[in-house]
This record gives structure tokens, sequence and C-alpha cells, in this order.
């Protein structure tokens, strides 16, 4: 099961910088550890204010249990809460942890609302239109993977890892989608990580 953490870090007042960069230092080998493995499968940074700690990973483990082991297991874990996600498969996803091409990364989150009264058949038409075209944008490498987070009942959520030129280039995308008259989004551009194990293994 893949699970998206957002790991925040507070290190506390005193802290010298050679314990800091110790502590940096050991959780850096312990991510390439941890990637060799198999549970640590992407490392990020979303947008940040000055001297805020924060990053986004996706990991892989058995059980939620055999998650937060491996979250104990890490260095910064002394000075850091983990907020986990579990995520599950979605049947659109393109089944890869990254795609070809180049661009900026973005975290997506979909919430679709079907407005009341469509009809089934319009609401099936839409789906199998918008499964077509997620498929046209992972050929294209705009999309990456594609998870359903944890929703209600009644909701339809989706939460994606996508690729863009830009900003204005992926509201462009979305945009496309047959769906898009149906969602709000939440989009979050990310940097490389330097424990990422997209770098690290390339």
């Amino acid at each position: 099961m893949e699970y998206l953490v957002t790991m925040t870090t507070h290190v506390p007042d005193g802290t010298s910088s050679e314990a800091v960069d110790d502590v940096r230092a050991r959780e850096a080998t312990r991510s390439r550890e941890l990637a060799a493995q198999g549970h640590l499968l992407r490392l990020w940074r979303p947008p940040l204010q000055p001297g805020e700690w924060r990053t986004l990973g996706l990991f892989a483990a058995e059980t939620a249990g055999e998650l937060d082991e491996v979250l104990a297991s890490m260095p910064l874990r002394v000075w850091r809460t983990d907020a986990v996600t579990a995520l599950s498969p979605h049947p659109n996803d393109p089944a890869r942890t990254r795609g070809e091409g180049s661009g900026v990364e973005f975290l997506v989150r979909l919430t679709i609302t079907v407005p009341d009264g469509t009809p089934a058949d319009v609401v099936e038409d839409l789906k199998v239109r918008e499964a077509a075209r997620v498929h046209e944008l992972a050929e294209q490498g705009h999309v990456l993977r594609l998870w359903r987070p944890p929703a209600k009942a009644d909701e339809w959520r989706a939460l994606g890892l996508w690729r863009a030129r830009d900003a204005a280039e992926m509201h462009a995308v979305l945009e496309s989608l047959p769906l898009s008259g149906w969602f709000t989004v939440q989009t979050t551009p990310l940097t490389l990580h330097p424990s990422d194990p997209a770098i690290v293994s390339s």
C-alpha cells in the first residue's frame, strides 16, 4: 500500500548547527536505505515559509504499522510530526512512480461533485471520457500517478502527481479534463528534495 506523508520538522531552540547537520546527514543515509528497500518512493519540497522545514514523501508499506516503523526509523523523527494519508489505487493510475519528460511536478487534489439530478448515463459517459483523456495525458507525460485518498461515501476524490512546464500549463491541462466543470482543485507545486530516490537512482 502507498501513503502520502507530510513531514514537518521543528528543530528545538538552542540546537547547535553541528547537531542539525549530523541529524540531516543521518536522515539522508537512512532515506537511501529506505529507498533501496522499496519503502521510500519519492520525496518533494512544497512551497515553504522562511525557516520552515516541510517535506512530502511517497512511501510504501504492507500495513500502517509497518509504515510507522519505517517513519520511526528516520533520524529526523525526533524533531518531526508526520501526517499520513493512506492511498488506494485509482482506476486511471498510469501505475508508474515517475514519467518521462521534464517540467515541474505538481501534487493535485481533486474533489468532484456531481450536480443533483444529473442522469446516470451522462455521469457514465463523462467517466469514460475522463479515463480516455487521463490516458492521453499520461502518454504525454502530464499524469505520473493517481490515487484515491480517503473520502466519504458520496464523495469522489482523487490525488495525483502531475507534470507541466509551469502553473499556467498545469491549469490548462486540468481544464482539458471532461470532469473539470464538476471539480474543485488544489494544486501544490513541488521541488525536488536532495534525498529524492528519483535523483539518487538516476
